[in-house]
């Protein structure tokens, strides 16, 4: 079995709540929060063999534009994807544009100020 090199994204947010809204909006399954370990958090949709993440909001992990640029999944609903990120106050820094043979994206600011890609074939 292949390995993947990045196994876990902790995407820092600002307002858990709106984080949730937005990325429910955007991806187009259900985010909601959890508690884990006395901490909350919002656990992104994924499979069990595949790369996972959270919405987490901590004082060592700010929102950012300048940080590494992660890939969100929306295959097959890029164009509802940019769509639903600007109907939540966002702004696309990126129109769709393609990628060769890795399919298409678009770059988008999320509700709490982080620089993301959304990713489709």
């Amino acid at each position: 079995m292949a390995e993947n090199t990045i196994v876990w994204a902790d995407v820092p947010v600002a307002d858990l709540d709106r984080a949730c809204k937005f990325y429910t909006a955007v991806l187009g399954k259900t985010v909601k929060k959890e508690s884990m370990g006395g901490m909350e958090l919002a656990l992104l949709p994924h499979f069990e063999s595949n790369v996972a993440g959270c919405l987490v909001k901590l004082p060592d992990n700010q929102p950012s534009q300048n940080g590494p640029l992660i890939y969100f999944n929306v295959d097959g609903r890029l164009d509802d994807a940019a769509k639903q990120a600007g109907e939540n106050g966002v702004k696309v820094l990126v129109e769709k544009h393609s990628i060769g043979p890795h399919g298409f994206r678009t770059i988008v600011l999320d509700s709490e100020g982080n620089r993301v890609a959304l990713h489709s074939h």
